[in-house]
């Protein structure tokens, strides 16, 4: 990828996906939502009570065009941006039949995300682990890893040609990508415009020195990634002391992250980029994790949208 390449293609990620309810210069924050209802209008004008701004995509089948198309409309009205859809499944699977079942899943999500107008479509490049389909194992790390990764990656987009959205990695501790620099690699191997990033920052934490200097990590990310990132996640870390490292996800303000870091990047971006709350277990812990990256935000005189 020659230096020209790479400015046409970043001016590319930056313009293809330009909805009119980003307002400029604001934070787009969600989280998932607890009311039980499958009505688009209702969970869109639920999320805009609640002072969202971002959404993760209601449930919906690739073959559904008049619920894609009702979800797209309703939350366009309310000015909630659909951040993305999950995949989810493992790409790296070790079984042959179970991995070429997850890579139709996560294509058909993909192809989704595009329909529906989501930012992007988000899995993580998998494991080879027989047993926990985001575990550890020696050959994540591999060239082979880094080389099955890639030709996944390839056949999701060539197969759904995306015209609106884009296919992400998350940011993982022991599987590809692991690091902004390792990221940068696949796009540059992958060599697809609907390729881009989603950023996960307490994924990328997985060392001491990562967890203590996680702003200039934050930092590193946002410098080397900012102009292909697409959604984000927020959570936080706290280190639970034992005798070896032993990181757990909390609600944010309960942990280390720098969220003025994180947020002073995310408004540095050329366009707004979703950031999604996850992994929380109730309405009142997602709550207690927006109040408080809304106080951050608030200090940075960064106004939600």
């Amino acid at each position: 990828m020659t230096r020209r390449d790479y400015l046409l293609r970043t001016f590319a990620l930056n313009t293809i996906d330009a909805p009119a309810s980003a307002s400029a210069g604001a934070l787009l924050l969600g989280a998932p939502i607890f009311l039980k209802s499958d009505d688009p209008g209702e969970l869109a004008r639920e999320h805009r009570r609640l002072g969202f701004s971002a959404a993760y995509c209601p449930a919906a089948r690739i073959g559904d065009k008049e619920r894609i198309r009702a979800i797209e409309t309703a939350f366009s009205k309310e000015r909630v941006v659909i951040a993305e859809v999950g995949a989810w499944k493992n790409l790296l699977d070790p079984d042959p039949v179970r991995r070429k079942e997850n890579l139709d899943y996560v294509t058909e999500r993909m192809a989704l995300a595009d329909e529906v107008g989501a930012r992007c479509c988000v899995d993580i490049s998998g494991s080879y682990h027989d047993k926990v389909w985001y575990g550890p194992h020696p050959k994540n790390l591999s060239r082979e890893g880094f080389d099955a990764t890639v030709e996944n990656c390839r056949r999701i987009l060539d197969a759904v040609k995306p015209k609106r959205s884009f296919f992400t990695l998350e940011v993982m501790g022991w599987t590809y990508p692991d690091t902004p620099d390792s990221y940068l690699r696949l796009i540059k191997a992958i060599d697809r415009k609907g390729f881009a990033v989603h950023l996960d920052v307490c994924n990328a934490v997985n060392s001491p020195e990562k967890f203590y200097n996680n702003a200039a990590l934050i930092g590193e990310c946002f410098r080397k990634l900012g102009p292909f990132i697409k959604s984000c996640h927020a959570k936080d870390l706290e280190w639970i002391v034992e005798l070896n490292v032993h990181f757990v996800e909390v609600i944010p303000g309960k942990g280390q992250i720098d969220y003025r870091a994180y947020l002073m990047g995310l408004r540095a971006l050329p366009s707004p980029v979703p950031l999604m709350l996850e992994h929380l277990k109730t309405a009142a812990e997602y709550q207690q994790g927006f109040d408080y990256i809304k106080g951050v935000a608030a200090e940075l005189n960064y106004p939600l949208a």
